[in-house]
């Protein structure tokens, strides 16, 4: 019996050591699940990290995009306004008027003479009954010598009368000229509009008021043998620096005059007829379209974009740096628990 239990402990301590060795590889069986799940989690942080820098960098390089643009509008912005300041543009506005100044109108006859001269309405105006005699003048004429303000030597004679008022009755102002005789192929009378007879009258020096006005107006002319209607238009201009100039536009008809006098003669007629075309005064001015304010909003509105956008820029740099810092402090604590 003695030498069977010795025998049997002598086998039980294989078998317990193999118990022992079974137990330690459940052990070890259990602590590498531990060891492969320490080096399995860095991994995954290590690659959460690196897409947040990689978005990080991608923000950055939109972000410094934006800055570019916005920088190219502030120099896009400022070349336009002082190309829109060296270039303003033309704006024309219309005005209705009842009752114009009355223009005056100077007629440089030389040998010619004034036969007659009426107010008519509605553009109607009655056949002549004695053309060629003296008639009626019922319209207010001046008289005047100055001399030529681009010789300064020629005597020049003219003729002022008082133009058309009422638009709304169409009124109008017939003349009628006569000349007895001329030493050139062709016979006509110049004449030229300025803007008010009222201050022609009112000037106390008219024969400078007259060579201002044919210094600074343009001369039409209208010839014999025809009926020569006028309808002008109004045109204010106003400059620069606060000046404004009139000049008149006007639109010409010439219809040809059929002569029924009995007998034939050598002398010529004239016949012009003067009438406002519309009750618009048209008036033009330079207007700059660039607006300083507007610049400066956008200005302020695009400098602010830009500090905003660096200040993001920067905030993104230091969050990049400090994840960098955590991420090799992990490194390296990974690596001492390691070791």
């Amino acid at each position: 019996q003695l030498s069977e239990d010795v025998e049997c402990a002598s086998e039980n301590p294989t078998e317990e050591r193999e118990g022992e060795m079974e137990v330690h590889e459940d052990s070890s069986s259990v602590i590498l699940p531990d060891a492969e799940l320490g080096t399995t989690t860095p991994s995954l942080r290590f690659s959460k990290t690196c897409l947040k820098n990689v978005f990080s960098v991608i923000l950055l390089f939109i972000y410094l995009l934006l800055m570019a643009v916005a920088v190219f509008l502030v120099y896009q912005t400022i070349s336009d306004f002082r190309e829109k300041l060296k270039h303003p543009v033309m704006s024309v506005t219309y005005k209705e008027v009842s009752l114009y100044d009355a223009p005056g109108i100077a007629f440089y006859p030389g040998k010619a003479r004034l036969l007659s001269c009426k107010h008519h309405y509605y553009d109607h105006i009655p056949p002549l009954i004695n053309p060629g005699q003296p008639g009626d003048v019922e319209c207010t004429t001046r008289r005047i010598n100055y001399t030529d303000p681009f010789t300064n030597q020629t005597m020049k004679y003219a003729l002022v009368v008082q133009g058309p008022r009422d638009v709304k009755k169409r009124e109008l102002v017939f003349l009628q000229f006569h000349l007895n005789e001329t030493d050139q192929d062709f016979s006509a009378i110049d004449y030229l509009l300025f803007s008010s007879f009222q201050e022609f009258i009112s000037s106390p020096e008219k024969a400078k008021f007259m060579k201002d006005c044919e210094s600074s107006y343009s001369s039409w002319k209208f010839s014999a043998g025809f009926r020569t209607w006028v309808k002008m238009s109004l045109v204010k201009t106003k400059e620069g620096d606060g000046s404004e100039t009139v000049e008149f536009k006007q639109e010409t008809s010439v219809v040809n005059y059929i002569d029924q006098r009995t007998k034939p003669r050598s002398d010529q007629l004239f016949f012009v007829v003067f009438e406002w075309k519309d009750p618009f005064i048209q008036t033009v001015q330079d207007i700059i379209t660039a607006n300083p304010w507007n610049m400066i909003a956008l200005l302020c509105g695009i400098f602010l974009a830009l500090f905003k956008a660096a200040d993001f820029a920067k905030l993104s740099v230091k969050w990049m740096i400090k994840i960098r810092r955590r991420h090799l402090k992990r490194t390296r604590q990974v690596t001492n628990h390691i070791s």
